[in-house]
């Protein structure tokens, strides 16, 4: 039998971010705080559990209680679960850009976790920006041109995974750089630095905007920045959010794992 939960949802920033407080996901989650954790996470889109120290197991239902894990076709796996992808920066590479994760498929990952083991004495922050917010405060004439522009990326998950030598890109996807988000039905930007270009307008045109519209969601109006402790627990909306390790912290140590969530059926609003 579980029990009714007793734990504070504690804003960092205006637009985005949030540590949640008393809540333990290594233990049974009752429904009822399991939902208001869902119904949070739409509000805050970046949620932060302190002190968690989750094996690979209970990582995995852990995200399982905000989307369905997913079954990564190119990520080194951990041993103790397959649904878990081990990162040791040192081996793997730095992910120091910003970026949307799973463009490679559509829809992208709904959500993307990380389980921190190791992390630098100084530095090895993170960055999430909020894409919807920095949609709403385009002009509205700009809005409308935006509506008919996708962005092309690989279409290759192998050449997203780290550590491993890019390839030619082969094949592309293309993805709207308005998405409506499919949960909540809000707008917000929807692009990656690893575009390959824009759809809808000329190639001198999409340069323009692109450019415009990278440096425009990197803004730090948009951002929120967490600094890491071993155990700590984050999950994010990878719909409407981007995101950014900063890599400031030279040779030290940053391992983690990561456990990535896709939508479920039904998980969407009459909206969306």
């Amino acid at each position: 039998m579980t029990t009714v939960t007793t734990y504070e949802i504690r804003r960092v920033g205006p637009r985005i971010g949030a540590e949640v407080i008393g809540v333990d996901l290594a233990r049974p989650l009752d429904e009822a705080t399991a939902d208001a954790l869902r119904r949070a996470f739409e509000e805050h889109k970046v949620l932060v559990f302190r002190n968690q120290h989750l094996t690979p197991d209970q990582h995995v239902e852990a995200v399982r209680v905000f989307a369905e894990p997913f079954d990564h076709p190119t990520a080194v796996k951990d041993a103790a679960n397959p649904l878990v992808y081990p990162y040791n920066v040192r081996q793997t590479g730095k992910a120091s850009t910003w970026h949307i994760g799973g463009l490679w498929r559509s829809p992208v990952f709904a959500v993307e976790s990380l389980t921190y083991e190791e992390v630098p004495e100084l530095g090895g922050h993170t960055l999430w920006a909020d894409l919807q917010a920095a949609y709403d405060d385009l002009s509205e004439p700009f809005k409308a041109l935006l509506a008919s522009v996708g962005a092309t990326y690989d279409a290759d998950p192998k050449n997203y995974a780290q550590g491993t030598a890019r390839t030619a890109v082969a094949e592309t996807v293309e993805h709207p750089v308005v998405l409506e988000h499919p949960v909540t039905g809000r707008k917000g930007l929807f692009i990656s630095t690893s575009a390959l270009g824009l759809t809808g307008v000329t190639p001198q045109e999409g340069k323009v905007l692109l450019d415009h519209l990278l440096r425009h969601a990197s803004s730090p109006d948009y951002t929120i920045r967490f600094g890491w402790n071993p155990g700590d627990f984050v999950l994010w909306d990878n719909r409407a959010t981007w995101h950014y390790a900063v890599d400031d912290y030279g040779d030290g140590a940053r391992v983690y794992r990561k456990v990535i969530g896709v939508e479920r059926p039904g998980d969407t609003t009459a909206t969306a």
